[in-house]
């Protein structure tokens, strides 16, 4: 598929760049088959990157929405002694093959060292927008949630260097099992957004 994934650059400056993809190659379509137009653009300033990712429904059936970024973090400092920050959320109940179950609890937030824990969580946001970080000594870095995104997984092995929150445009499988999954109309647009902080 991916010879097939021909990005077209649309707008390039010092501090942006933006490209689309017209998804409707037969071989895309077999995979996915909702024609659909993607449009990208990263955009930097001092101490941060802010992605946009807009998706525009180009037939004459309904696109589903889901998808999402993966950014990994990390400090050479000792783990144990990041401090994490995450919002109030809905912790998702995962089955024993790590995939939603539908169901969920709160999940009162944290503010703390990370310590020996270890996450490979799924959660749904209480908000249309959330801040989760992750900081060692005088640095901290975090990624914003500003728009589109309902749902984050944060995954940190407790043997490994490294965090990621991961914005969620939907819970893990939604293309399978419907929960939370969003649909575009034809002619409308979706439009989803994060950021990256570096303090």
């Amino acid at each position: 598929m991916w010879p097939h994934l021909s990005w077209e650059v649309t707008d390039i400056s010092d501090s942006m760049l933006s490209a689309r993809l017209n998804w409707s190659h037969p071989q895309g379509l077999a995979v996915f088959p909702y024609p659909c137009l993607l449009s990208m653009s990263a955009s930097i300033e001092p101490g941060s990157l802010t992605i946009e990712t807009a998706l525009f429904a180009t037939s004459d059936i309904d696109v589903p929405v889901s998808f999402g970024f993966h950014p990994y973090f990390g400090f050479d400092g000792n783990r144990a002694d990041w401090h994490i920050c995450l919002p109030q959320m809905r912790h998702l109940t995962l089955d024993a093959r790590q995939i939603p179950t539908g169901a969920s609890m709160p999940f009162p937030g944290l503010d703390g060292l990370i310590g020996t824990r270890s996450f490979d969580d799924g959660f749904a946001l209480l908000e249309p927008s959330a801040t989760l970080s992750i900081g060692f000594g005088r640095h901290q870095i975090s990624v914003d949630l500003l728009e589109g995104y309902t749902h984050t997984q944060v995954y940190a092995p407790h043997d490994q260097n490294f965090i990621a929150f991961e914005p969620m445009t939907a819970p893990a499988n939604a293309l399978i099992g419907g929960d939370g999954l969003r649909l575009v109309s034809p002619g409308d647009t979706f439009g989803a957004k994060f950021r990256i902080r570096i303090d």
